[in-house]
């Protein structure tokens, strides 16, 4: 569905994108994360057609971008990183716009409509729409025509849990169904369990490819090395209740014991995700299965509640519990 080969792209006097083989195929969704710069939008570029390979050739649904743009159109189905919707329009009104202009039957517009969950909000003017249901609508526009790949640039910005969770779910249908996904995004961690294929970037080349799921499988057990009275201990991390960083030192807690370890708290992160750990905050990582309660204080605001006998309190992120929310289905 989506294939390069030996793609480059210079631009002045910069090599922009670099990529020496990368594929789509149907039923898969991919990633290229990279943090934010011209190389993404380099290649969404060459993806559309907007602009021409310096050397190596691009390859979408079978025709070249630069020379099919009109025949492509057809077949791809593109979410950009801002909505970019008719605000003084409904969202009814939004979609059947691009159903005349697609020349599709307009009862599609409600059939999307539904199937990004905004029926209820049909007749709302997209610019009172909150920014979760703003993105819902832009991702029904760009699957509006059936198209046989998905190229999707930050599919989750803004987006609420329960709007995360619905992209997702759509993702991976229309995949089942036989389309190809390209994601493009700056950070890759919370797609783990969307993507079957990751191919990390920087200065427009793949650095690193990998498999979020098999990466966790194989993994060797892994136990934590901690200073304690003058010796190295090895903690179970089903011992840990959490891990802190504070003023450039990283703790084990344990219901008995706080604990200094060498590691960051961004290896510890890498090295604990297998065993059930996650990110709460910038400076928390915690246990999920010492987690007894999630607790909404303000829209901005949750705590996690602990299952030890103190009920330790962690700080939860306003990302972090949307994530949280995607990652456990609640």
């Amino acid at each position: 569905m989506i294939e390069l080969e030996r793609l480059q792209k210079v631009i002045g006097q910069n090599t922009v994108v670099d990529i020496e083989s990368l594929a789509v195929s149907a039923g898969e969704i991919v990633a290229v994360a990279g943090s934010a710069g011209g190389d993404k939008e380099a290649l969404l570029a060459l993806l559309l057609g907007q602009s021409r390979p310096t050397v190596g050739t691009v390859r979408v649904a079978g025709l070249d971008p630069a020379r099919d743009r009109d025949r492509l159109s057809q077949q791809i189905g593109v979410l950009f990183a801002e909505d970019a919707l008719y605000e003084r329009r409904s969202a009814r009104a939004n979609l059947t716009f691009h159903c005349q202009l697609r020349g599709l039957p307009l009862v599609r517009a409600d059939e999307v409509l539904a199937q990004v969950g905004l029926a209820d909000h049909a007749s709302v003017q997209a610019d009172r729409l909150s920014s979760g249901l703003a993105r819902r609508l832009a991702f029904g526009r760009a699957i509006l025509h059936h198209p046989v790949v998905l190229i999707l640039a930050e599919p989750f910005f803004g987006c609420d849990a329960d709007s995360c969770a619905l992209l997702a779910r759509l993702i991976r249908q229309l995949t089942s169904e036989g389309a190809a996904a390209l994601i493009l995004t700056a950070e890759a961690a919370s797609l783990a369990d969307l993507c079957q294929t990751v191919h990390e970037l920087e200065q427009g080349r793949v650095v690193r490819t990998y498999n979020p799921q098999q990466d966790r499988q194989t993994e060797l057990p892994f136990k934590v090395p901690a200073r304690l009275e003058g010796k190295v201990v090895l903690i179970d991390p089903t011992d840990i209740l959490y891990v802190s960083a504070e003023s450039g030192r990283t703790c084990l807690h344990t219901v008995e014991d706080r604990v200094p370890t060498h590691f960051t708290l961004t290896e510890l992160e890498k090295r604990l995700v297998r065993s059930g750990f996650f990110r709460a905050h910038r400076s928390h990582l915690v246990n999920l299965q010492r987690v007894k309660a999630v607790i909404p204080y303000t829209r901005d605001s949750f705590t996690l509640v602990l299952n030890d006998p103190a009920g330790t309190e962690i700080p939860l992120s306003k990302t972090a519990a949307r994530e949280l929310r995607e990652l456990l289905g609640y």
